[in-house]
């Protein structure tokens, strides 16, 4: 990328102009932060010691938990910074890198949970076949390929945005180089652009969403023919927390990204943002530690391990 108009840097409006919400904001974000830093490491961590959840679906769950820790940490430092000592300039490369990691790390966000929902329709719907469906080598290929198709689609959307003039304004009306605020400020034909942007977030979220819904049809047939209850209040456990992330996930980026730039609010935008990047992440490890009888068993052992050895 090559910065053709002369702009050095950005300065970023945040979240708000009120002085008197800067401190509850600063307050309330470094909460929403250690939370999320806790809550995901903290499930990665419990993933690596107990080897009783050495299996494709927490294996899933911790590159899940890596990225949600990778989204937060890429936004949520800088808006903290900004709301503590009111510095509101980003350079040009930085804002390129930060809607670069952030559209990184919402892709194979994206692709992790078709992921999971295909794990999930494999352990519920070929219960005696899922070992060798779900192999090492299948989990590993899957997660190689997240990180592939977000890296890709990384690098052409912010190359996308980033090859546009901006002459108009440097002010960008968000608290992050998000794509659309940045777009708008573009004085360059950008039509194409945005159609290229809709396009391909529309492909990237249908196409995942249609392995989720269909893995899920499968999977709802299976639970409804199932004449165990045991069974069937176990197959519905298993998905319960997953169905809750991607409904809070597609959720906010289809009222994001599948619309127009000429739709945005700016106010709606950055309400909208703050859930997604900032909220989801902490909250992706509570559901699942707390719909999970595996989660709560291991953290109790190795609790109890870890007092024990203080003991």
């Amino acid at each position: 990328m090559k910065n053709i108009t002369g702009v050095s840097e950005f300065i970023l409006l945040g979240v708000t102009s009120d002085p008197e919400l800067q401190v509850p904001l600063f307050t309330v974000f470094t909460l929403i932060y250690l939370v999320t830093l806790v809550g995901n490491l903290g499930m990665i961590l419990l993933i690596m010691l107990d080897s009783r959840l050495h299996t494709p679906m927490y294996f899933f769950l911790s590159n899940l938990s890596l990225v949600d820790f990778g989204s937060s940490s890429t936004l949520t430092p800088k808006v903290v910074a900004g709301l503590l000592t009111g510095n509101k300039m980003i350079s040009y490369s930085s804002c390129a890198s930060q809607m670069f990691f952030f559209v990184f790390f919402a892709t194979v966000d994206n692709y992790l949970l078709a992921s999971m929902a295909y794990d999930r329709y494999a352990a519920v719907c070929k219960p005696l076949h899922y070992s060798t469906i779900m192999t090492n080598t299948v989990c590993s290929r899957l997660a190689i390929g997240c990180y592939v198709f977000g890296f890709l689609n990384a690098s052409l959307q912010t190359g996308d945005t980033f090859c546009l003039s901006f002459c108009m304004s440097n002010v960008v009306h968000h608290f992050f180089c998000e794509i659309p605020a940045v777009r708008i400020l573009a004085c360059s034909n950008k039509h194409i652009g945005e159609l290229v942007l809709v396009l391909m977030s529309s492909f990237h979220i249908v196409f995942a969403l249609l392995i989720i819904l269909i893995s899920y049809l499968y999977l709802f047939i299976t639970i409804l023919n199932m004449r165990s209850g045991e069974g069937y209040k176990k197959a519905l456990s298993t998905c319960a927390a997953h169905l809750i992330a991607v409904s809070t996930f597609y959720g906010t980026i289809i009222i994001m990204y599948l619309k127009p730039s000429s739709s945005h609010s700016m106010d709606t935008d950055k309400f909208t943002s703050v859930f997604y990047t900032m909220v989801i992440p902490m909250l992706n490890p509570v559901v699942y530690s707390l719909r999970n009888k595996e989660v709560k068993n291991a953290f109790k052992q190795v609790a109890q391990k870890a007092e024990r050895a203080l003991g």
